[in-house]
């Protein structure tokens, strides 16, 4: 599929998972949306507050810096990596021993979707992640979707298809009130994938969300792309949405190789985040459709530790559940079946996630990407940094890999270095001298017990990669 330049509002995409939501019968709930948040707008409101005109009140007409920073969020703050998945189990699988086997394969939230567009789906969906110790967040709310999709927010009364900020406001109190009461609910999916045109709406949404909720995560998800073209349509995405997190799918595991862009992708990201302060999201593929394959377990690992290594704050699977084939797309295997039974992607994912993950993700979610470059890697791919020697690495020699170096917010010299194998099918070795100047010891990281073990030999770190897979060091400064 084309990936170099995001495309036009009207332009079709071979996958789009807006798309897939709305083959599930998403379409007839918005449609019916209006009617039914009007029904709710003035039992949900506060009673004697105007909405927009007064400028100060719970409706979202208060300004987004009042509301509560990324780490204050679910899923964005605190010490947990978040693990999601997109495609959960469909109404009638939502069960808490199907929530429960999510939550073994080691994933902290999800994301509704897979004909789970109402209510009571989405009501009992919260209800089984409430007792599975999962987040939730709620996608395809039609009170949502139908702003989000096919209006604007504006107080101009002339603007066609437009609600006031109040309305609004009221309307998301409404959807709010649908799902309130659950520990589970972690926000609410405000748009996947928006054209441009679409940002100031999307972005208005999400500014009520967070005055109408300050403690839920207004979520929305890009499409990929390359480019400069690219890189100022994300900026361009920052700068009107305010969003609390920048997010993006793009699935490289191809029928032919692997997708190069795919680092080019990631260093716009980086380079957005890194600019904004907000931490960058990604998808990985975990699912075979339309030229793609089915990622092996190494695969999977990859794409966790190439984007780890390019500073990814959370990682989401597409899909968890396999889509039915009827809806297009060429879907063919993903964690679960169709049907519901367990492919050996399931298996990958859970030692994958509850083994380096979750362990690894809390390592490096509080720390800020210092550099990412390419050691070994002939020819480059387009956009990566090839390794140069610096203030922590003299020399890095052997097989190809990703070196990602990592610091505190708060400087204290020591740098934490993620070697990821560039590889995702064979294993690798690769040879690092380390800079006594400013690297006293240096410790390797041991995911099952959480601690750094001191490497004996500092000056020289020689590096066994399995295929996919990645280490974490620990520079100590002299």
């Amino acid at each position: 599929m084309s990936e170099q330049n995001p495309p036009s509002s009207d332009a079709p995409r071979p996958l789009n998972r807006r798309a897939l939501l709305q083959a599930a019968g998403l379409g007839a709930g918005v449609l019916a949306a209006g009617g039914l948040a009007a029904g709710r707008a003035s039992a949900a409101a506060p009673s004697g507050e105007s909405g927009a005109a007064s400028g100060t009140t719970s409706a979202g007409a208060a300004p987004a810096a009042a509301a509560a920073s990324s780490a204050d969020l679910p899923l964005t703050g605190g010490s947990e990596f978040p693990i999601g998945l997109f495609w959960p189990p469909h109404p009638f699988e939502t069960t808490l021993a199907r929530y429960q086997e999510i939550s073994d394969a080691g994933f902290t939230f999800l994301i509704t979707g897979n004909y789970q567009f109402d209510e009571q789906s989405g009501g009992w969906a919260l209800k089984m992640a409430d007792q599975t110790g999962l987040k939730v967040l709620i996608a395809g709310d039609p009170r949502i979707e139908a702003i989000a999709h096919y209006m604007s927010v504006t107080d101009d009364r002339s603007v066609p298809s437009s609600l006031t900020t109040a309305d609004a406001a009221s309307w998301v109190q409404a959807a709010l009130g649908s799902y309130n009461g659950h520990a589970s609910l972690a926000g609410f999916n405000v748009f996947d994938e928006p054209a441009q045109s679409r940002f100031p709406t999307v972005g208005a949404l999400t500014n009520i969300v967070r005055n109408v909720a300050p403690s839920l995560l207004p979520y929305s998800n890009l499409w990929p792309g390359n480019g400069a073209g690219y890189a100022a349509f994300v900026q361009a995405y920052i700068d009107t949405v305010k969003p609390p997190l920048i997010s993006f799918d793009r699935y490289p595991i191809l029928s032919n190789g692997i997708d190069l862009n795919y680092f080019d992708n990631w260093a716009i990201f980086r380079d957005a985040s890194l600019k904004s302060g907000l931490p960058a999201w990604t998808y990985i593929q975990s699912v075979g459709y339309n030229g793609h394959r089915v990622p092996t377990a190494s695969q999977l690992a990859w794409q966790v530790n190439i984007s780890l290594a390019y500073g990814c704050k959370g990682i989401q699977y597409f899909t968890y559940w396999t889509p039915d084939p009827a809806r297009g797309e060429g879907f063919t295997q993903a964690l679960m079946t169709v049907d519901g039974k367990r492919t050996p992607l399931y298996g990958a994912a859970k030692q994958l996630n509850r083994h380096w993950l979750q362990p690894v993700g809390r390592e490096l979610k509080p720390l800020v990407s210092e550099s990412v470059q390419h050691a070994n890697d002939t020819p480059l791919p387009p956009s990566t940094v090839a390794f140069t020697p610096g203030d922590h690495l003299t020399s890095a020699t052997g097989d190809a890999a990703v070196l990602g170096l990592f610091k505190a917010a708060q400087d204290d010299g020591t740098r934490y270095l993620l070697v990821a194998n560039r590889n995702p099918d064979a294993p690798a070795t690769v040879h690092l001298g380390t800079n006594s100047a400013h690297v006293a010891s240096v410790s390797r990281f041991v995911p099952d017990d959480g601690t750094y073990r001191p490497i004996n030999r500092p000056a020289t770190l020689d590096v066994a990669l399995d295929p996919g897979g990645a280490v974490l060091y620990r520079l100590s400064p002299s």
